[in-house]
């Protein structure tokens, strides 16, 4: 078993897509392809899927880019923001706007974190060790999948080697009770600040792309925080090395008290969009919600994400956080989601496809782009720091026509 080594994994990619040059001052720097893709200029997120999809196996792009089924949900994610539209106070002195929140024990430059995500050194072989310095420097947090491709200690150091940053560990309910409980402590060991145990997978959604391209993940990349080797992956398919290891028995009463007694983090649940989930999780004394449907990428036709926040934050009522990712592509999107009632939103595909397009590079230019679109859409729409933006700062699109105030 290789689990703990800290090499970059070689992915079996064509020449094509992965022309390391040996001239340059790293092994990934730049190939054929990326000085293409860097030839064009990166404006906005799209532009970013764009590039990454041009220059990843499909097998690869499909992966990263696919939902469940129809699809609907994930189309849904993005599509449902576009209803709300702003209504801009205007000459409000906005020479100097405040985009930072605190947030587990340290602020950060605006509402915004990268999601835990598995598989990004099949996005850059430098994968979540180059998030994690592109989060650092840009002074937000990350999370920590358990499907990373490097150990939880290499990730957190990465970044904390550039500056401060906090990372969370996402977890599963593992069918092998001891090593669920190992990648809790060595997530605490490492720094991380809280546990986002995901609620939203007892079982693997529906995948047809998946099934259609017999998806695994490339030979060569291990997954050390759940202590399975590329050896074993590639025995097994995807669903069913997610079924041998993930339980389908999870459940509030047996998870969080468990949770409880073993780690002093905070414990949040990723996966909620039902408002009596959110009074579930406050009952069992949670520290907060992610309003997420793991991209569409579970069930599909649920609820869009930013649907289903405005009732989750009703019964919260200020007794429990609540966070919300999923469709996220602008910084209006994020401020639409704050005026709805998040507190920080997350974001998992656009750093995919940001590490796709330049590493390291492309994932700080991702949370640039989304940082200077929030920010503007604050000055634009007359708020001075994170406490004006409410519901007052919508309106939603009726369908005969006039707009509805919130």
């Amino acid at each position: 078993m290789h689990c703990g080594k800290t090499t970059p994994p070689q992915l079996p990619l064509t020449p094509e897509t992965w022309m390391y040059l040996a001239d340059q001052k790293g092994p990934f720097s730049t190939s054929r392809v990326s000085s293409q893709k860097m030839a064009s200029k990166i404006l906005s997120i799209a532009d970013l899927k764009e590039s990454a999809s041009s220059s990843l196996p499909e097998f690869a792009a499909e992966f990263f880019n696919s939902g469940a089924t129809n699809q609907i949900t994930m189309h849904d994610n993005s599509a449902a923001y576009g209803k709300y539209r702003l209504l801009p106070r205007v000459l409000r002195d906005v020479s100097r706007v405040e985009t930072g929140i605190p947030l587990f024990g340290r602020d950060i430059t605006f509402p915004l974190c990268v999601s835990p995500a598995g598989l990004q050194a099949m996005a850059h072989p430098e994968g979540d060790l180059a998030t994690s310095r592109a989060c650092a420097k840009m002074g937000v947090n990350m999370g920590v999948s358990s499907y990373a491709n490097y150990p939880v200690e290499e990730i957190t150091d990465a970044g904390n080697k550039v500056a401060p940053i906090n990372h969370v560990m996402q977890l599963y309910t593992l069918n092998d009770k001891a090593k669920q409980e190992r990648i809790v402590r060595r997530a605490e060991a490492a720094g991380c600040k809280a546990i986002f145990l995901t609620a939203d997978s007892p079982v693997l959604g529906v995948r047809w792309n998946e099934w259609r391209n017999g998806f695994k993940a490339p030979v060569g990349l291990d997954y050390p925080m759940i202590e399975i080797s590329s050896d074993e992956i590639q025995a097994a398919s995807h669903d069913d090395g997610f079924a041998a290891v993930n339980s389908a028995s999870h459940n509030w009463a047996a998870e969080i008290p468990w949770l409880r007694s073993i780690t002093k983090m905070e414990i949040w649940i990723k996966g909620v969009l039902a408002p009596e989930d959110v009074e579930t999780a406050i009952e069992y004394g949670c520290d907060g919600v992610i309003v997420s449907n793991h991209g569409g990428r579970q069930l599909d036709e649920t609820p869009a994400t930013i649907d289903a926040l405005p009732a989750c934050a009703k019964a919260a009522r200020g007794r429990i956080r609540i966070h919300v990712d999923g469709g996220i592509r602008s910084g209006v999107d994020i401020f639409k989601a704050l005026a709805l009632g998040a507190e920080c939103c997350w974001v998992g595909r656009p750093a995919l496809w940001a590490l796709a397009h330049d590493g390291q590079q492309g994932v700080e230019l991702m949370l640039e782009i989304l940082y200077d679109d929030f920010k503007r859409c604050m000055q634009l729409t007359g708020c001075r720091s994170i406490s004006d933006i409410t519901t007052a700062s919508l309106a939603v699109v009726n369908a005969s026509g006039p707009l509805a105030r919130l």
